[in-house]
């Protein structure tokens, strides 16, 4: 096998391979041989069937499909050859397959950039600082009653918060519009979402009674011929009802997994899931901030193949966001939406990459059990799942994973520029937009 590879522009390559003639034939003659003894021809007993009636019929088929089978395998074989690394498959050329000839084809493909990572002391990170206190449980506490509260129909005026139900005709220059009539409808007032002015319009009445209230639809209102126009709705008010938060109390508590305890295991409970929040959240404003300082100290060529597959993934991502039931075909997604995204992904998927190969990272298979371990511990039966994740090999992988880019992570904060923030805790768990690592441009974790 004759071997030129040739750099024709960044990290595209070129590689004209060679196989002599005779190897061709003589993998031809054995598929020949063997299609012989297998084929079923009409007036030929099985595996009677003479070598040239075989060749004359299914020759060209044969000679193309050994020719395939033989331009994989010296294409593997060539890369190792040469020492380089394809990132993605090859694109096949200028193919010459002619019996008693020499095979020839023109494999073009892009490979891996060569990395030479900058020092991690040029990254800054800003890592939040908090801590849960009894005021931020009092109102975490507050807020799981508003979530499970009930409506009660009263007989007063209404206001904000309350529960209203209505029957509404609306007009624009006295005549009805789409949409713009509904009967039973339920609002509650001062949760906005009703187009401004509407709610405000209906506080103060009781059941009963009927007014008009004017209203201007927003500039930028979905349906253009009522953007920015006046609009006056006749409102008749069906029932009010307030809201009527559940007492703090042991039928409560054990909606949330307290059966005994009273109120002060429900704040303890309470408090250690912030805190379990609060720890996830800082953890992913660090692993953000790390990864973003990655990318820009180091800027390396991305392959354009790995960008074409990521694309492809995030529209495949994209339409199970829909639930999967859309029929669309990801050809309809344009490509431009998603090309930020997937250069980002490939990108830090081949830092990171790198990090594990140049710093011989390994996954600590302690953190892996501990990992396991917590997602367990919300279950039922906890023993359970940490048995299907230990014998699922891809469930586990995918935990591995997670690990090693947590150590990875370490090793940048480790020696990155970090300056400690200090902040009130639902400042600290805000979340903060992701830097996600490209999976498909990762070496198996549990190599």
């Amino acid at each position: 096998m004759q071997v030129t590879l040739e750099t024709t522009s960044g990290l595209e390559r070129r590689m004209r391979i060679s196989i002599p003639g005779e190897e061709v034939e003589t993998k031809v003659e054995a598929k020949l041989k063997q299609t012989a003894q297998q084929v079923k021809i009409k007036g030929f007993r099985p595996g009677k069937v003479p070598l040239r009636e075989v060749k004359r019929r299914f020759g060209d088929g044969i000679r193309q499909e050994v020719g395939s089978e033989i331009m994989q395998s010296s294409f593997a074989e060539a890369v190792q050859q040469e020492s380089v690394s394809p990132a993605g498959m090859p694109q096949i050329e200028d193919v010459k397959i002619e019996a008693g000839q020499d095979l020839e084809f023109t494999a073009v493909f892009e490979v891996f950039p060569e990395i030479t990572l900058s020092g991690f002391d040029a990254i800054e990170i800003e890592r939040p600082t908090s801590k849960v206190t009894p005021a931020d449980v009092d109102k975490m506490i507050e807020t799981l009653q508003t979530q499970r509260a009930e409506f009660v129909e009263v007989d007063r005026a209404c206001d904000t918060d309350d529960r209203v139900n209505i029957d509404f005709e609306g007009k624009v220059d006295g005549e009805l519009f789409d949409g713009g009539k509904a009967e039973g409808s339920d609002v509650v007032i001062g949760s906005g979402s009703m187009i401004p002015g509407f709610e405000d319009g209906i506080k103060g009445m009781k059941a009963g009674e009927s007014k008009d209230v004017s209203v201007t639809f927003p500039k930028d209102y979905q349906a253009k011929d009522l953007a920015s126009k006046e609009a006056v709705f006749a409102i008749t008010v069906n029932k009010v009802s307030e809201s009527s938060k559940p007492e703090l109390n042991d039928e409560f508590f054990k909606q949330f997994g307290v059966q005994e305890g009273g109120m002060e295991a429900f704040r303890n409970e309470v408090s250690a899931n912030m805190e379990k929040e609060l720890g996830a959240a800082i953890k992913s404003k660090v692993k953000n901030q790390a990864l973003d300082g990655l990318q820009k100290v180091n800027e390396i060529s991305l392959p354009k193949a790995l960008i074409t597959q990521e694309i492809e993934r995030l529209k495949q991502e994209a339409i199970q966001q829909f639930g999967g039931q859309m029929n669309i075909d990801t050809s309809m997604l344009p490509s431009e939406m998603f090309l930020s995204q997937a250069e980002k992904r490939v990108a830090l998927g081949l830092l990171v990459n790198s990090i594990v190969e140049q710093h011989k990272v390994k996954v600590d298979d302690d953190r892996v059990k501990m990992m396991i371990n917590d997602m367990a511990s919300s279950y039922e039966d906890p023993e359970q799942v940490i048995n299907f994740y230990y014998n699922n090999e891809q469930q586990l992988g995918q935990i591995q994973n997670l690990v090693l880019e947590d150590q990875v992570i370490d090793l940048i904060v480790a020696t990155a520029t970090v300056t400690d923030v200090e902040l009130p805790y639902e400042e600290a768990i805000k979340p903060a937009a992701p830097a996600t690592v490209d999976d498909a441009s990762k070496e198996p974790a549990a190599d």
